[in-house]
């Protein structure tokens, strides 16, 4: 029977020099584990503080935008104004209670331009506008500003109710007028007496049994005559007293000026006159009284034909501004001192013995009241230009 070799192993003793080294090593690296693991541990509890202050310091201004979205939020509410605001695409997002007050609800998820056709009208004026309030339908008269968009496309809509105050404007403007009246009273009178007087002397003259029929008719056309200019003048008063504008329309500006044409081309020839219209004014239209505007234009070129002398040239140019449609009226006439600029639009004032001194006073309070202005630019010997603004219609 074959047996197995038992092998027999033998332990091989260690040196203690590298039992010692080994020993050193292992105390070594423990150390450094330690060292390591308690700056670990430092910046674990360093680590902790910063984030417990940043979320304390998060956690404060988080608080503090609450407090002041809530206190916005009642500063919103408590407006008296109307506050709209529209997304990039024109959509209303947020609005406030006296908007809603204003332009009736409805209000979230409509567009800007469903509230401008469904809700408001047109006062003629820019950003000016009439609603009817939804729940007494009273109609107020509200002004609409708009901030300039930001990096999103959003703007804000500022809405409010001048009612009381336009009707404080005009009782102002109307006393003003009313002053100027009692001021020129006593000019006034002269102006009337003296056509009348005249009058008076052709009429009695017609009574004469001896008067000729050619002098008959002459003199019934002298007294017809100043009678016209008698009525002439208290159209003029009337129309200086109300200085307001009536039967709002939509005006193109293009069939306006072909309007004007027809009625002055006439004189214009009559006066041997050379009249240039530029007009730049495209498709342009605005919401006013036709028939206030087209008067107060007509006076002011009917004034540039009686100061022109025959041969010369008188230019009617409208163009367009950003915010303006402008008119300008430019003679070769005389010009007019410096002196008696700042006099012509005084009511009653006037160069011309048959002038009635009202022409240029109705025609700045008509402008004034479609909110627009009226310059005049001139020197002697290089002519006089008359300039209007009026504001743009605007749907914002």
């Amino acid at each position: 029977m074959q047996t197995r070799k038992s092998i027999d192993t033998q332990s091989v003793p260690l040196d203690p020099q590298q039992l010692q080294l080994a020993f050193a090593a292992f105390n070594e690296a423990s150390e450094q584990l330690s060292g390591v693991y308690q700056e670990l541990q430092h910046q674990v509890a360093e680590l902790t503080q910063e984030l417990a202050l940043a979320n304390g310091e998060l956690h404060k201004q988080l608080t503090a935008k609450e407090n002041l979205s809530q206190q916005l939020s009642l500063l919103l509410n408590a407006l008296p104004g109307g506050v709209v605001s529209l997304s990039a695409q024109e959509c209303i997002e947020q609005v406030n209670p006296a908007a809603i007050h204003i332009l009736g609800a409805p209000l979230l998820g409509m567009t800007w331009l469903q509230v401008l056709q469904k809700r408001l009208t047109s006062t003629g004026l820019v950003n000016e506008w009439y609603v009817k309030l939804q729940k007494t339908s009273e109609q107020r008269r509200i002004r609409i500003e708009s901030s300039a968009t930001d990096s999103a496309g959003r703007r804000i809509l500022l809405i409010n109710d001048i009612t009381e105050a336009y009707a404080v404007q005009e009782q102002i403007r109307r006393n003003q007028r009313l002053t100027a009246m009692g001021e020129m009273a006593a000019n006034l009178a002269h102006q009337l007496r003296t056509p009348l007087s005249t009058a008076l002397i052709y009429a009695n003259h017609l009574g004469g049994d001896a008067l000729a029929p050619s002098e008959r008719k002459k003199l019934a056309t002298k007294t017809i005559e100043r009678l016209h200019h008698l009525e002439h003048l208290t159209k003029d008063m009337l129309r200086f007293v109300k200085g307001e504008t009536n039967q709002l329309e939509t005006v193109v500006i293009s069939s306006l000026i072909t309007e004007l044409q027809q009625v002055i081309e006439p004189q214009m020839k009559q006066h041997n006159l050379q009249f240039t219209v530029n007009d730049y004014s495209a498709d342009e239209f605005l919401i006013t009284d036709r028939q206030a505007l087209c008067g107060a234009l007509i006076n002011l070129l009917e004034n540039a034909v009686q100061a022109s002398p025959a041969g010369s040239q008188i230019s009617f140019t409208i163009r367009l501004e950003k915010s303006n449609i402008v008119f300008s009226v430019l003679d070769n006439g005389p010009g007019i001192d410096s002196m008696l600029q700042e006099r012509l639009f005084e009511p009653f004032f006037t160069t011309r013995s048959e002038g009635t001194g009202l022409g240029l006073a109705i025609a700045r309070s008509v402008i004034q009241s479609m909110g627009g202005s009226i310059q005049i630019n001139s020197s002697i010997e290089r002519g006089t230009e008359f300039v209007i603004h009026l504001p743009r219609c605007n749907g914002d």
